[in-house]
């Protein structure tokens, strides 16, 4: 299960190079991957293909990369993901990522890249 980048402390790799990588490294036919960060309860999940699907009570909507106030809902758009998760019973968490996505006709999507010059971000990164 590959769960995100380098977060800087390694060369950047594309997830095709790393499944690419991983697949040969332990000689399987896919590799799983997880769409998540610590400020949702929830993640999406892809079973090898890059396409991301979410379970019922997370959504995915992106915003337009000019006007962050404008959305889009239909399938074939690029732009930037924002998600919102439904999972704390207390509150819900409405996230706008620094990734760029595109919406699938089958209601998943696909993971692009960054934002140019967004801050790298993860739960794995701490002060030095």
């Amino acid at each position: 299960m590959e769960t995100g980048g380098m977060k800087g402390r390694r060369k950047e790799l594309t997830r095709t190079e790393l499944h690419r990588f991983l697949k040969k490294a332990f000689n399987v036919p896919s590799i799983h991957s997880e769409y998540g960060m610590t400020e949702l309860l929830s993640q999406a999940y892809s079973k090898g293909d890059g396409i991301f699907y979410c379970p019922p009570w997370m959504k995915v909507i992106l915003r337009d990369t000019q006007d962050p106030l404008t959305l889009f809902t239909e399938p074939g758009r690029t732009g930037g993901i924002n998600i919102i998760d439904l999972a704390n019973l207390y509150s819900c968490s409405f996230i706008a990522t620094g990734d760029l996505g595109r919406l699938r006709p089958d209601g998943g999507f696909e993971v692009l890249g960054r934002y140019d010059n967004s801050d790298i971000r993860g739960c794995n990164l701490f002060s030095e």
